[in-house]
């Protein structure tokens, strides 16, 4: 196992590399569910944050009501992956999502966008914009080439302590 100081750095790498995840929740169901979401995530030495522009009124925020937990997967044809399982928590107040529609807007390329292009989405303060914040409890990083030639070994694996 690999610490999250080990791992953070190259999740983050791979992830806004490749930019598109697959999310997985779990519907009201209890069925997995997925859809492709574009997360920007922030290391800051200790701590390691994602977010996700998205709609607090989606089946998506319906399935996280229910399980707060959602599981992103990055894949690229050179068969790079990398994994987050995450808890989730909306960051709801007024400032929270005016800091959150600035991390997109201002974000580094490739993963920045203009939320505006959303429609309906005309500020932070429009009703059907949400920012999900994303709290990782198992991230794993696996470079095409560790798993094309079998290096398992330089696989990075971490779980957080409080999983």
């Amino acid at each position: 196992m690999s610490t999250l100081t080990e791992t953070a750095p190259s999740f983050v790498e791979m992830a806004h590399r490749i930019v598109w995840a697959i999310g997985a929740t779990v519907d009201t169901h209890g069925r997995p569910t997925t859809r492709v979401l574009h997360p920007i995530w922030e290391w800051d030495g200790a701590d390691l944050a994602g977010w996700i522009l998205t709609s607090p009124q989606s089946p998506k925020a319906t399935h996280l009501a229910a399980n707060p937990s959602l599981s992103l997967t990055y894949w690229t044809a050179n068969q790079d992956t990398c994994t987050a399982d995450c808890a989730t928590t909306w960051d709801d107040s007024d400032e929270l999502r005016r800091n959150g529609w600035a991390r997109f807007a201002g974000g580094p390329p490739p993963v920045a966008y203009d939320p505006s292009i959303i429609p309906g989405w005309d500020s932070p303060d429009s009703p059907g914009f949400g920012v999900l914040r994303l709290a990782p409890r198992t991230l794993r990083v696996m470079p095409g080439t560790v798993m094309l030639e079998g290096r398992v070994e330089q696989l990075l694996r971490w779980q957080s302590p409080r999983s």
